[in-house]
């Protein structure tokens, strides 16, 4: 039988393939061995500025909230939100710190923007709370809905109130339904508020709105 004197053996196929992976990394190991360098630099560098920089930092910025939320706690929103010269307000806290201090801090500054009457500011606020709290988040969108509605932007607090009905689906979406059927009522939409109000009588009976709805049932019916 004819030998093909072009078929290498094994051996031979190995031994090239070893010599030409042994050139390039001869010809590219500087390469090589810097760009791995630098891909080790960069993840220490991550690390060490997590660990040293970052989480000081947290740990910093939720240390400052404290005394902020103790205020807030106890109704004093101008303290809370500006400060009492010595501990920060959270206008100060989200000015130096941001989300580090975590996403509550915008919620905060919301509500006390809204109990004193500075709507714009109020909903600027809430507006940049993220969290993942379905309760807060859902708390957010009424609290915009109740600055719109007190600067006479009832459209907008009308969305705002359905979205945070849709958001919470629980026996606090009752509160947010009884605000949107009130708006749409104040924007002479009666069809549209007993939609709301009857939505509360059947799915949110048990919830504190849910005992008082039929009155404002009532009060539409009768006025037809």
């Amino acid at each position: 039988m004819a030998t093909n004197k072009n078929i290498q053996e094994p051996e031979v196929n190995v031994g090239e393939a070893l010599s030409k992976t042994e050139k390039f990394f001869d010809t590219y190991k500087n390469h090589i061995i810097y760009g791995t360098a630098a891909v080790v630099a960069v993840v220490v560098a991550v690390m060490l500025f997590h660990n040293f920089v970052t989480l000081p930092a947290q740990q910093e910025a939720m240390a400052q909230t404290f005394t902020a939320e103790q205020y807030f706690r106890n109704g004093d929103f101008e303290k809370a939100l500006n400060g009492d010269g010595n501990a920060l307000g959270f206008n100060q806290i989200i000015s130096d710190y941001g989300t580090k201090a975590g996403e509550a801090v915008y919620f905060y500054a919301g509500i006390c923007n809204l109990q004193m009457g500075n709507y714009e500011e109020a909903i600027s606020n809430l507006k940049k709370y993220n969290g993942k709290d379905e309760i807060i988040a859902a708390r957010a969108l009424a609290c915009i809905g109740d600055a719109q509605a007190a600067m006479n932007n009832f459209e907008a607090a009308l969305a705002s109130y359905k979205s945070a009905a849709a958001a919470a689906d629980n026996l606090l979406a009752a509160n947010y339904l009884l605000k949107a059927g009130i708006i749409c009522e104040e924007m002479g939409k009666p069809a549209e508020a007993l939609k709301f109000y009857e939505e509360i009588k059947t799915k949110y009976a048990q919830s504190p709105e849910g005992y008082d709805i039929n009155k404002y049932i009532s009060r539409i019916q009768n006025a037809q």
